[in-house]
């Protein structure tokens, strides 16, 4: 079984945490690209009841597939997750649907990648803020997350859709959708 062990953390900027990031001697592995995700459940939400959600990313004519099972307690996010590389991402999201599966959620991000001491960085832009994801080890993400001037109190383990919804909460925002057009109009997204 796959496991996924990871915390955000938020950011001002992205050039402020790529700096802080290549400051502890991390290593760039992935350059900057658009990520776009849709999570699909079927009619019943039976996924959703099931604390669990099954994606489909795509990114730079690239597509994946990714099941991720319920999210455990305690102070990182810890779960199951299973992900393979697919042919034709739109072609899948129409099988599904066939299939009866729906999109329920939709959101979009730019996401640079670094590796640095057994553990995978991320710098990830999205419309509603800039955030960092560690994956890895335990021990290893909480010394990275410390290097990175990060304490256990500033961990968010929200996926995010909940920080989608809590930023339009605070905003008053009605978008259905985390889309840059939708939630950050005239923000730029040049890649």
């Amino acid at each position: 079984m796959a496991v996924e062990r990871e915390i955000k953390l938020r950011f001002d900027s992205a050039g402020d945490a790529r700096e802080r990031i290549l400051s502890i001697g991390a290593t760039p592995l992935r350059g900057r690209r658009r990520q776009e995700d849709s999570l699909l459940d079927s009619p019943d939400d039976q996924l959703y009841h099931r604390r669990c959600v099954l994606r489909v990313r795509a990114e730079n004519g690239k597509s994946l597939l990714t099941f991720k099972g319920p999210v455990q307690p305690g102070v990182m996010k810890l779960r199951e997750e299973h992900e393979t590389v697919v042919a034709d991402g739109d072609a899948l999201v129409t099988i599904l649907h066939e299939l009866g599966m729906r999109v329920w959620f939709r959101y979009e991000k730019f996401r640079e990648e670094f590796s640095a001491a057994d553990v995978v960085i991320a710098i990830d832009e999205t419309p509603v803020g800039v955030y960092v994801e560690i994956e890895g080890g335990e021990e290893r993400i909480h010394q990275t997350a410390a290097a990175l001037g990060k304490t256990q109190v500033d961990y968010l383990t929200d996926s995010y859709r909940t920080l989608f919804l809590n930023h339009c909460r605070t905003h008053g925002l009605d978008s259905t959708d985390m889309l840059f057009d939708a939630v950050a109009p005239g923000v730029p997204v040049s890649e």
